[in-house]
């Protein structure tokens, strides 16, 4: 059974220096509560690994919607994301040099964190073969298969998953409304201590076996009082 904790608790386990998934897309899917928590904590140096930097003014009115807050505190020394052009600020940090950006293919991104959270060595993908990427550091090598050139890109885990789930029960079994689901799934596999931040809490029970998208098994930790 899944430990119930608040946002306060959650940002306090995440210590400087931390490699961290965030589940979402601009936004949409991050856990908010935990972010505001980790972003007023201030802890510092973090590894971002996440589709993107979402984006100043989010839909809730706050400044800095969800991971743009820690981003904009300078608190991310690295991000791997698929793309940043909604967040002006993490080019100005680029630029200045406090923030390394590695940018991956989304398709990519999604199949290395998979990768690292199956315990596969890691994903043969034509994307990227003859250009800059040969070069980068999450390319291990390029292999020829079947007459066919691929890059071999590495798995990602991370210390720490955190996740936005709509509906989670006592048990952290997660069931995800709509697109919010995008990256939290695969996400949940690949990290050694997993968070989700729920919008709903309900009995174990109550959602529908076939529902679970991410089982209980996967969750150390719950927040409850997300929002939509």
């Amino acid at each position: 059974m899944a430990k119930f904790i608040t946002p306060a608790q959650a940002a306090e386990m995440i210590p400087e220096g931390a490699s961290i998934m965030v589940g979402g897309f601009m936004g949409c899917g991050n856990p908010h509560s935990i972010l505001a928590a980790l972003a007023q904590k201030g802890t510092r140096n973090l590894t971002l690994i996440c589709n993107d930097a979402s984006m100043p003014n989010g839909p809730d009115g706050d400044d800095f919607y969800g991971v743009a807050k820690l981003v904009h505190n300078k608190q991310v020394k690295k991000l791997i994301a698929t793309h940043v052009g909604l967040n002006p600020e993490v080019a100005e940090q680029m630029n200045d040099g406090t923030l390394e950006v590695v940018l991956i293919p989304q398709g990519s991104l999604a199949e290395m964190i998979r990768a690292g959270g199956a315990g596969l060595g890691g994903v043969l993908t034509p994307t990227g073969v003859g250009t800059t990427v040969e070069g980068a550091e999450h390319v291990h090598s390029i292999v020829e298969v079947d007459g066919r050139t691929y890059l071999l890109e590495r798995p990602l885990k991370a210390d720490f998953a955190l996740l936005s789930g709509h509906t989670i029960d006592t048990h952290g079994n997660i069931w995800y409304k709509g697109t919010t689901r995008n990256f939290n799934p695969v996400m949940a596999t690949a990290a050694k201590v997993v968070i989700a931040e729920a919008d709903t809490v309900v009995e174990t029970g109550q959602i529908e076996p076939e529902n679970v998208v991410t089982p209980g098994v996967l969750v150390h930790y719950v927040v409850e009082g997300g929002r939509e």
